[in-house]
């Protein structure tokens, strides 16, 4: 590997660069060319003249940010970019989410945007890609969270959803409407009542359907009365909760799905019945076992605990650093938030 004068990737004010072949990776702000891991609108957002994505990924944004240029490419599709090769590989962490592989005359970079590593049998799973610098967020970087497995927490939700049904309550359960949505509702079980969708969660999982077999789901319009909700569950992002939205629903119970739900302050915090932990993003033995199969000896930590996981990695004898960006990771969930053109 012949040796850079410069990184072959740079944090500026708009976002990863690459100067060499002038293109962007998951910019906040307006560029002329912009290679995007997913959908969520921290890591892709409006404005860019083109957009380069995984082709499960461009009916996403385009639902999300309206008719957009965009080139949609295949994993492991190399392309090439003024001597910068570039390609996609699968993140794990919602359907259509992308690392991004950088490579240029021997050096490899790699990009994680959001990723996990269990297997969600939802989205494809994520794939490890040797590199000499890995740039991983750290959104659940202390040793705190560690997540149990998937196939129980679903147990856990129809559980809860069949006792609240056995009290002729409504179950409201608030994730985030573009994959932790679709993420439950693929594993919730119809046969114990019917499932009715907020219509952020509605529109969303209509596009995915294309690439996912889910539940029939059914929209809360106007036309539903609140007595055929008794006993069913809903589905709604966290910005419905506290809503006049709900009022329709009661008498209901909350619940939330994310990783914040392993502190219970966070649950108190939110004022939910029912706290489930389950998360699109690794935890604390998912980001190391993900650094250690990449082979990188440079780990750029960005959004989330950073500065506490970039100094463990340092007593392991990795050379790691922070860098800020604007991306949230899962902010969004804990505080109730949704981008306006997500909620459509």
């Amino acid at each position: 590997m012949r040796k850079l004068q410069t990184p072959l990737l740079a944090f500026n004010d708009k976002g990863i660069y690459c100067a060499q072949a002038d293109v962007y990776l998951d910019p906040w702000r307006a560029v002329d060319r912009a290679i995007i891991t997913h959908g969520h609108s921290d890591h892709s957002r409006w404005g860019h003249k083109h957009y380069i994505t995984h082709h499960t990924n461009v009916p996403i944004i385009k639902h999300r940010l309206g008719e957009i240029n965009a080139t949609g490419v295949a994993w492991n599709e190399t392309f090439t970019i003024n001597g910068v090769t570039f390609s996609l590989h699968p993140a794990g962490h919602i359907i259509g989410s992308s690392q991004v592989r950088v490579e240029y005359q021997g050096e490899v970079w790699v990009f994680t945007g959001d990723y996990k590593t269990e297997n969600d049998l939802l989205s494809t799973p994520f794939e490890p890609v040797k590199c000499h610098t890995f740039i991983t967020e750290c959104t659940f970087g202390l040793p705190a969270f560690n997540w149990i497995p998937q196939q129980q927490v679903m147990y856990d939700i129809n559980t809860w959803w069949a006792e609240n049904q056995a009290e002729k309550q409504t179950s409201v359960l608030f994730g985030y409407s573009l994959g932790k949505a679709q993420r439950i509702l693929k594993f919730l079980d119809p046969s114990i009542g019917r499932i009715y969708t907020h219509g952020a969660v509605e529109n969303m999982t209509q596009v995915l359907r294309e690439f996912a077999q889910m539940p029939e789901t059914i929209p809360l319009t106007k036309a539903v009365k609140k007595e055929d909700l008794i006993g069913q569950m809903v589905l709604a992002p966290p910005s419905a909760h506290g809503s006049v939205w709900l009022k329709k629903m009661t008498p209901y119970v909350t619940g939330t799905a994310s990783g914040w739900m392993t502190f219970r302050g966070a649950r108190r915090r939110r004022a939910i019945d029912k706290g489930f932990v389950l998360s699109d993003h690794c935890d604390w033995n998912g980001l190391l076992s993900a650094i250690t199969a990449t082979g990188a000896e440079k780990v750029i930590c960005t959004h989330g605990y950073a500065d506490i996981f970039s100094r463990y990695l340092r007593t392991l004898g990795y050379d790691a650093r922070t860098e800020q960006t604007q991306y949230e990771g899962e902010m969004a969930e804990l505080n109730g938030e949704e981008k306006p053109e997500d909620a459509v």
